[in-house]
């Protein structure tokens, strides 16, 4: 079979055809050694250009002075950005084994992304931490004292099958990635945002406000510097503008 040149056209800006491509194979390019190699090479540039896109906003949002603190009403100053950690890839194994399948994109964030918390309050707009500002936290290195991300995973897995079984229903799965956008500014809100599994495609499936590809979404929130929700403040467009200023499309 010819090589469809995946990652040489997604490098030369032919992203949405990429991706489109990728999608349609469904689950089918696993079974296809060559082809699953590319589109996991896609992933992890994917990955790589979505790093350097944080990273640049954790510049920018700190020069403007923007403090990272927890969702709650002490507001502890939290690491935005904690990097892969040294047992990352190992993590993303037991991920993928424990859930049967799950999308290549969200394995190349846990090894080469990390988690991310921009939950915070910028100090020329006062209404940032209601603008549902990213947080994706695969590997849950940000607090180690907590309750082990491994732990919390199979509780939320144990709990939807025991409720499917005692129900009768089908309910699917959704891997915990961050807070509602209403629990981010320290408000009762929904279930939290996440991937939902089983998923053997190549990206998989964002459970948020909507239903989204997971690339989709993060081109969302990279669009709006960070802060894909309105929130009507008057300097909100303007720091948005500034914040997403020549980031990295995925």
């Amino acid at each position: 079979m010819t090589s469809p040149r995946w990652l040489d056209r997604y490098r030369a800006g032919q992203r949405q055809q990429v991706w489109h491509e990728l999608r349609q194979q469904g689950r089918t390019v696993r079974d296809k050694p060559d082809l699953a190699v590319e589109a996991q090479l896609v992933c992890d540039e994917m990955a790589h250009r979505a790093r350097q896109n944080i990273e640049v906003l954790l510049e920018r949002l700190t020069a403007d002075g923007y403090a990272f603190h927890a969702n709650d009403d002490e507001q502890a100053v939290v690491p935005a950005h904690v990097p892969p950690t040294a047992t990352a890839a190992e993590h993303a194994d037991w991920l993928a084994n424990q859930y049967t399948e799950i999308p290549m994109t969200v394995l190349s964030w846990v090894r080469l992304v990390g988690d991310v918390w921009l939950v915070g309050t910028h100090p020329q707009w006062p209404a940032s931490v209601s603008a549902d500002p990213l947080v994706i936290e695969l590997e849950g290195s940000r607090d180690p004292d907590e309750l082990s991300i491994r732990d919390y995973f199979q509780d939320e897995w144990t709990e939807l099958n025991d409720y499917n079984e005692e129900h009768g229903e089908a309910d699917v799965f959704v891997l915990p990635l961050a807070p509602d956008r209403l629990h981010k500014e320290n408000t009762s809100g929904g279930p939290p945002y996440g991937i939902a599994l089983p998923d053997g495609c190549v990206d998989g499936l964002f459970v948020g406000e909507t239903i989204t590809p997971f690339v989709a979404y993060l081109n969302r929130v990279f669009e709006t510097g960070g802060f894909p929700y309105s929130t009507g403040s008057p300097d909100e467009w303007r720091i948005k503008r500034d914040l997403a200023r020549d980031l990295l499309p995925l």
